[in-house]
């Protein structure tokens, strides 16, 4: 086992919603954690933009968005606003640092979203991928590196383990796959230790990138219909952040997860129905209706976490009808507090 404790931890994309989560959880277990952000990928920079078409509520997210920060600057963990595209800046701060692990997180997180704008998507995922590498490869303990449950493209029936072949669908899934072969090059050809972590449907709080579980509550606080794609049978593997964080931990302590694959999702396919019915019994007078689904959507289901089980001891606590639970009684109270009309 490795100790977390004084370990200098870098996140790349740290100041979103998973790092934000992540660099406080680690950060509480005594790492010495840094985050590197340029804040322009659903973040206040992108926020501020008047230019640009924000889908949602604007004011809303800005709070939440400076709320990640205030709590970031409460644990006193240092945020440095670059631009990871930028390979001298990020290879210079993260010479300064001297992270032992880094963790990439940098990447435009919403697969319509990179659908749409295939040039903005390369550039924040791909070329921040390549940078980071680059500026790691002679110095880091392990690399780990955030890619997708998009990679599978439809999954089996019986669900997805890190064994099944991927044959992913659209730009997001594409580009996340070719990350990770981007991260499996550079240890084969500069033996730089990494894990790539394969996530599915995260929920939480201060989450603004758009998911369903979001979209959902969001339009529930605001008396809006809940529009389903689809029939509403489709089913994810909707995994709540915190234990996500816990299954990042016991990679970053487990010496066989470097050069491994892992997916860390709760490891339980819930329908979109079913998270439907929830959001109806937490908020009085809610419709639902349905619209046509993207075509470049595929059909998940459940990621089998056996291995991650097995060689790490990740044990998931949030089934989706707990974490759900506790995401929606967030939102709504930063609703009230903070959000004025």
């Amino acid at each position: 086992m490795i100790d977390i404790k004084n370990k200098k931890i870098a996140l790349i994309g740290g100041a979103g919603f998973i790092g934000h989560n992540l660099g406080i959880y680690l950060k509480d277990l005594g790492a010495d954690v840094h985050i590197i952000d340029g804040l322009s990928v659903n973040n206040l920079l992108y926020l501020h933009n008047t230019s640009a078409t924000i889908p949602g509520d604007r004011e809303l997210y800005i709070k939440i968005a400076n709320s990640r920060m205030e709590l970031l600057r409460k644990a006193g963990i240092p945020v440095y606003i670059e631009d990871a595209r930028d390979y001298h800046l990020l290879s210079h701060t993260i010479g300064r640092i001297k992270p032992q692990i880094v963790i990439h997180l940098a990447a435009v997180s919403h697969a319509n979203r990179s659908n749409k704008d295939p040039f903005s998507t390369f550039d924040h995922s791909l070329r921040t991928l390549e940078n980071n590498l680059d500026a790691c490869r002679d110095s880091v303990e392990q690399f780990i590196y955030f890619s997708s449950s998009m990679v599978y493209g439809n999954f089996p029936a019986e669900g997805a383990t890190e064994e099944t072949p991927c044959n992913p669908l659209g730009i997001y899934g594409h580009l996340k796959y070719s990350g990770e072969q981007m991260v499996k090059a550079y240890h084969n050809v500069f033996k730089l230790p990494y894990t790539i972590v394969r996530p599915s449907a995260l929920y939480g709080e201060r989450c603004i990138s758009r998911r369903v579980g979001q979209i959902f509550i969001e339009n529930a606080v605001l008396g809006k219909d809940i529009m389903i794609t689809g029939d509403g049978s489709d089913a994810l593997d909707f995994t709540y952040i915190k234990d996500f964080c816990a299954g990042i931990k016991c990679i970053i302590e487990n010496e066989n997860a470097k050069n491994e694959t892992f997916n860390i999702t709760y490891g339980q396919g819930r329908t979109i129905a079913e998270m439907s019915e929830i959001i109806k019994s937490n908020f009085s007078g809610i419709k639902v209706k349905y619209e046509p689904k993207d075509s470049l959507t595929p059909d998940r289901g459940t990621l089998i976490i056996d291995k991650a089980r097995k060689m790490i001891g990740y044990k998931p606590q949030y089934p989706l009808q707990k974490g759900y639970v506790e995401y929606i009684n967030w939102y709504k109270s930063f609703y009230k507090e903070n959000y004025v009309k």
